[in-house]
């Protein structure tokens, strides 16, 4: 699947942000304004103005409604979903060349709410993926214990985990111990020879 460096990076914003809510972790990772400005600063979400509380409860909204693209039962009802959360935050398509950048796409009102921006450039990340019907890249992490998301950019589409090093091989290592555990409880199929004594 062919795929934009702007748009993977919308997709890496995306996920990381629905994996603050506390359906992925356990707990709420973006609790407060400092969480938010350091979640901004750490994915470089430009023109980014003052935020205030409102943005925050915005951002949350927004998380819980991205987290239904996700978990939608078919293409038609992400592609609704991702229709409805781009036209609310009035995308403006426009090129620019930011910050010593190349020339790159932004889908944000100049100004716009940071809730509205990231509406905007993830939205127009996931119609992408639907628009390749690539939907199935859009996934929940397969550990049992894990309520994390992630999109699978995999050329084979063959990505399990949310992270190969934490999830993937706590579960591999689980599979081994398991695997010889049940090895070291079968008996011992060969019959002992009882009362024979070898000819010399």
């Amino acid at each position: 699947m062919l795929i934009t460096h702007d748009t993977e990076c919308a997709l890496g914003m995306l996920v990381e942000l629905l994996n603050t809510s506390p359906e992925a972790c356990g707990q709420e990772e973006l609790p407060d304004l400092a969480a938010l400005r350091e979640f901004v600063v750490r994915r470089e979400i430009s023109e980014v103005g003052a935020l205030g509380p409102a943005d925050l409860v915005a951002v949350h909204a927004l998380r819980d409604r991205f987290r239904d693209v996700f978990a939608a039962t078919s293409t038609r009802a992400a592609a609704e979903l991702v229709n409805t959360l781009v036209a609310k935050a009035g995308t403006t398509p426009r090129l620019t060349d930011h910050d010593g950048h190349d020339w790159h796409m932004h889908y944000f009102a100049p100004g716009a709410a940071l809730a509205d921006h990231l509406a905007a450039e993830a939205g127009m990340a996931l119609a992408f993926i639907l628009v390749a019907g690539e939907r199935e890249r859009l996934r929940r992490c397969e550990a049992p214990d894990c309520a994390r998301t992630f999109v699978d950019l995999s050329r084979n589409r063959s990505r399990r985990y949310c992270d190969s090093r934490t999830c993937g091989n706590r579960l591999h290592v689980a599979a081994y111990r398991a695997r010889r555990r049940s090895a070291s409880d079968v008996p011992d199929t060969v019959p002992a020879q009882q009362g024979v004594t070898a000819a010399r």
